[in-house]
């Protein structure tokens, strides 16, 4: 008879320790104890507004040379989710086959753009316990915010580095839901003294509601002022948009569409900030900035009429924009000159609407992908670039 020396007899009883562990640990048997009443389906949507990356951080692609907390784009993504509940180093990031530690790894179970037929999707939203993972007796399960993420991410093309398509709704959500709410960057404000003041026909001060707001800490007075006729403001607002794009085109030919000041004094002492409700205004804003609609100084009399206008006749010759109140870490030029602006608060993130430097990250990264905004308004005339970060000095080019 054989004799077996204790060390192998000791590593057979360790292996068979480890295997009974692991088959404990992976055993997706029913246990009516632990799974009474569990239901792991997906009660949600497609929501493009949930940003929804394989990596956790992503970097914006053009970022400073020593990337700043404005260039990291750094939100939740599939594979920690996926790390955490599924691929940890004792189970399906360890021993256990098969294994989900890298893109490659998950995309063996992932059909891009089809959740249904996606084996991952099916694992961990079955209720069939025999199938589940994690598994139902392992007291883990994907919380429902992770599955939108996940969702979304097969749904949205199951890539492993974000694009525009992933970048522009979120953003879009983001500048919106901050910039718009109460009394700022929204229709209703962008409208409201307009129609006060007699420029919108058939509305006068009674379709509206104004009030002051006093800042606690400069003691300013800021007067706003909404219209609540969302047909109305809606109409108007269409109509003066169309105007400034009617006139930017050709200021000579279409020189009687240049639009009367709108904002702040001396048309009217409220405070008309341009909306940001939809994607159509945000891009309006970008490519026609408050400064050129509504100049601060006279730019043009008409020789006939005598009539003063504070709108410039350079669509181009602007020192602001709207990454620029939303970025403090950049400085930017003017395209038409190319002198760059001294300073940059990011007063929007700030000010107006609370946006996180994640945030930010996702917005620049957005802005500079999407193919609606003209390159002018991000590389300038001559493709040299027009915004630089104010601590490297580095330049933002394609």
């Amino acid at each position: 008879m054989r004799k077996v020396s204790l060390v192998k007899l000791i590593t057979l009883f360790l292996l068979g320790v480890t295997i009974t562990t692991f088959s404990i640990q992976c055993k997706k048997e029913d246990n009516s104890a632990v799974i009474k009443g569990l239901d792991r389906s997906f009660t949600g949507a497609a929501d493009s507004t949930v940003y929804a990356s394989f990596y956790s951080n992503n970097l914006f692609a053009m970022a400073d040379l020593t990337p700043k907390i404005n260039d990291s784009i750094n939100f939740r993504g599939v594979q920690s989710i996926i790390t955490e509940d599924c691929a940890s180093a004792n189970c399906h990031g360890g021993p256990i086959s098969p294994k989900f530690t890298t893109y490659a790894d998950i995309m063996k179970y992932v059909v891009a753009k089809d959740p249904a037929s996606s084996k991952l999707w099916n694992y961990i939203t079955t209720n069939d316990f025999n199938k589940a993972m994690p598994p139902v007796t392992s007291g883990v399960d994907v919380s429902p915010s992770d599955k939108a993420i996940i969702y979304n991410w097969i749904l949205n093309g199951a890539k492993e580095k974000p694009d525009v398509n992933d970048f522009r709704p979120v953003a879009i959500s983001i500048i919106s839901n901050g910039c718009t709410s109460g009394n700022c960057h929204n229709e209703a404000t962008s409208t409201g003294a307009w129609a006060r003041k007699g420029l919108v026909p058939g509305m006068a001060a009674g379709d509206t509601t104004q009030w002051s707001y006093i800042n606690p800490v400069t003691a300013a007075v800021t007067v706003y002022c909404q219209l609540s006729n969302n047909t109305i403001r809606g109409t108007v607002l269409q109509a003066y948009k169309d105007s400034v794009r009617k006139f930017y085109t050709d200021t000579l030919a279409n020189a009687s569409f240049r639009p009367t000041k709108t904002f702040s004094t001396p048309v009217s002492a409220s405070s008309t900030r341009g909306p940001f409700n939809t994607y159509d205004d945000i891009l309006f804003d970008i490519n026609y900035p408050k400064g050129l609609r509504s100049n601060t100084a006279i730019s043009y009399t008409d020789p006939a009429t005598s009539k003063k206008f504070y709108v410039k006749g350079d669509y181009l010759n602007s020192a602001t924009g709207l990454l620029l109140r939303i970025d403090s870490t950049v400085l930017m030029a003017n395209p038409r000159t190319g002198v760059y602006g001294a300073t940059n608060t990011g007063s929007m993130a700030w000010d107006d609407g609370g946006i996180k430097p994640n945030e930010i990250a996702l917005i620049k990264a957005w802005y500079f992908a999407d193919p609606n905004i003209p390159d002018v308004w991000k590389y300038g005339t001559t493709g040299a670039g027009i915004f630089k970060y104010k601590v490297s000095g580095k330049v933002i080019t394609k």
